[in-house]
């Protein structure tokens, strides 16, 4: 397969990083077909991505004809089956192995047989999903980053079951939405999360133990190292839901210390102070 040969892209799951995906491949000039599990949360999606290139028409980035043409390359379903005609499909649903294992059950059943089957997960076993299919050679992992559309990064993780072919296609695929492309190992947290999550956890540990304020720890990091952003800051945007499943996920791996979510993130979670996407986390953003 060539990259040419992918026509129509599947993305399953219309969330913020299923919408962000299905937005930036429709945006170049890819058909999209995105699933959701439901017509609510399909509605949501669709309108969070017509919402997304609005925006950007304000911004000047775009005209209203090309807000339009992008849209008109989306479509949404509630059937997994109509991704049967699609050469490649990114899985980007809810970070959950046994969830994703049964998506790539029936992805391996309903999709062709030389069909790429890729998933966003930012921290999971990719091999373990490979395994439940007939066409491990043929999975890997791009993992993009949020916001999609505004993310350079892509993430080509490698399984050790994934074929030079397969890798070839899918760097050649991110390259073809402007993404820069870097190959990651099948390990947990991948190359960035690998190096992220136990920056934000001492973060964390020192706003817990009373040592540091997050006001300056997060001042500290973006003076001394030039970070755009401070590490607690950083840890809002990304949802520190996200940040200790991540992180719950690569300790369980790994039973590595540097992993394991402090107890202030935890308690944060339980009382659902996620950060910006609840408005408020260690920040205010009410």
């Amino acid at each position: 397969m060539e990259v040419t040969d992918i026509k129509k892209v599947g993305v399953a799951g219309c969330g913020i990083m299923g919408g962000g995906i299905a937005e930036v491949a429709a945006a170049a000039n890819y058909d999209v077909i995105v699933m959701e599990a439901g017509q609510a949360l399909l509605d949501n999606g669709i309108e969070a991505i017509d919402a997304s290139l609005t925006l950007s028409v304000r911004r000047g980035k775009l005209d209203e004809n090309g807000r339009k043409a992008v849209m008109g390359r989306i479509r949404g379903t509630l059937d997994l089956k109509d991704f049967a005609d699609c050469n490649l499909v990114i899985e980007a649903a809810t970070e959950n192995l046994e969830l994703k294992k049964r998506l790539f059950r029936e992805l391996d059943k309903t999709c062709k047989s030389d069909a790429i089957l890729a998933t966003n997960t930012s921290c999971l076993s990719i091999i373990d999903m490979a395994a439940v299919t007939q066409r491990p050679q043929k999975v890997l992992g791009l993992h993009f980053f949020n916001p999609v559309p505004a993310m350079k990064l892509l993430e080509i993780v490698k399984t050790i079951a994934t074929d030079d072919e397969t890798l070839r296609v899918a760097r050649a695929f991110g390259e073809s939405l402007g993404k820069a492309v870097v190959i990651a190992p099948d390990i947990p947290g991948f190359i960035v999360n690998r190096l992220l999550m136990p920056f934000f956890l001492e973060a964390i540990r020192l706003v817990e133990s009373g040592q540091a304020t997050r006001e300056d720890i997060d001042r500290a990091v973006m003076l001394g190292l030039n970070h755009p952003m401070g590490p607690l800051k950083l840890a809002d945007f990304v949802g520190l839901d996200t940040a200790c499943f991540i992180a719950e996920a690569m300790y369980d791996e790994m039973k590595d210390d540097r992993f394991a979510p402090p107890v202030l993130l935890k308690k944060m979670v339980a009382a659902g102070r996620y950060g910006r996407k609840s408005k408020k986390g260690f920040y205010d953003y009410g």
